[in-house]
């Protein structure tokens, strides 16, 4: 594997951002490059980053906001290497995330998406254990004894269409499969799951590398948090399942296509969203959810 690319898509917390930098520059393997693509208008980021005086820090400001997923495009395209990670503003790269990232690729070259130990933790940075997390680690993910899985195909599309499983911002991904399909421009917050799916149609493979070496951060103030709240986040997860079912179902993948039209995760991650909207007395957001958690049919 070349110089591991780190691209860091900004735009929140400025504090936050400065520690996620700050954790990739104490990786134990160095030779990494980090690019920090800025969509925000914070002050004094621009001249934070000049002083760090490091060559492998590059940071750039976009001149008009471009929203999440088109910046997360720009960063696809200003990648150099082999592989990259798109690391969030919020989250936290262990000191051996590049190393043991460098080691998943080279036992595991052909691979596109390579997904290593993930720690949860809150917007204190302490560790959390959460619902969601629990019933990812505990439902969905796959069970090994510690070693390294390859995981490819319909299986692997069926499980993930159930319940997603996977850390994106800790995700390593091979540059020349991910510029092939790229996020989608219409998807802003399940963008990620749609790239991984038609990765895995395409027949790439997913390498599971149980090693801690990322620090997920969950907090109320983050994007997909905030949609779910009101439901909109729901709106654009069912029209993905139903529109990638006939995608599959074409495919010749009928239990893949099952599994998307059944979406149980994220019908039951409704379910828990209920009782932030009940003391919010959001009777339109009650409705909504509702509607997402007890039934299938909605296009």
């Amino acid at each position: 594997m070349q110089t591991l690319d780190i691209m860091l898509p900004h735009y929140g917390d400025t504090a936050l951002m400065q520690a996620a930098v700050t954790s990739v520059l104490d990786q134990t393997d160095k030779d990494w490059r980090l690019t920090v693509v800025d969509d925000g208008r914070e002050e004094g980021v621009p001249e934070w980053f000049a002083a760090l005086g490091d060559s492998r820090v590059r940071y750039q400001r976009n001149e008009q906001n471009l929203g999440i997923t088109r910046n997360f495009r720009k960063c696809v395209e200003l990648v150099e290497s082999t592989h990259f990670t798109m690391l969030g503003s919020d989250d936290l790269l262990l000191p051996t995330y590049v190393e043991t990232i460098r080691a998943a690729v080279e036992a595991e070259p052909d691979a596109a998406i390579y997904q290593p130990g993930v720690e949860v933790i809150d917007e204190h940075g302490n560790a959390s254990t959460t619902l969601g997390d629990e019933v990812k680690r505990r439902l969905y993910a796959p069970k090994n004894d510690g070693r390294r899985l390859v995981l490819s195909g319909e299986p692997l599309a069926a499980n993930l269409l159930g319940g997603n499983w996977l850390y994106f911002p800790s995700i390593c991904w091979r540059t020349d499969a991910v510029r092939a399909v790229n996020f989608r421009e219409d998807l802003s917050v399940i963008q990620d799951l749609a790239l991984i799916i038609e990765l895995v149609r395409r027949g790439e493979k997913l390498v599971v590398d149980p090693a801690p070496a990322f620090r997920y951060r969950r907090h109320s103030g983050s994007l997909s948090s905030a949609e779910a709240v009101t439901g909109a986040r729901f709106g654009e997860a069912v029209r993905f399942f139903h529109e990638i079912a006939d995608e599959l179902d074409r495919h010749g993948w009928p239990k893949a296509a099952r599994s998307a039209r059944r979406h149980l995760s994220m019908r039951l991650h409704a379910l828990t969203m209920l009782p932030g909207a009940l003391r919010q007395r959001r009777s339109k957001t009650i409705r909504t959810l509702l509607g997402y958690a007890l039934s299938t049919s909605q296009r």
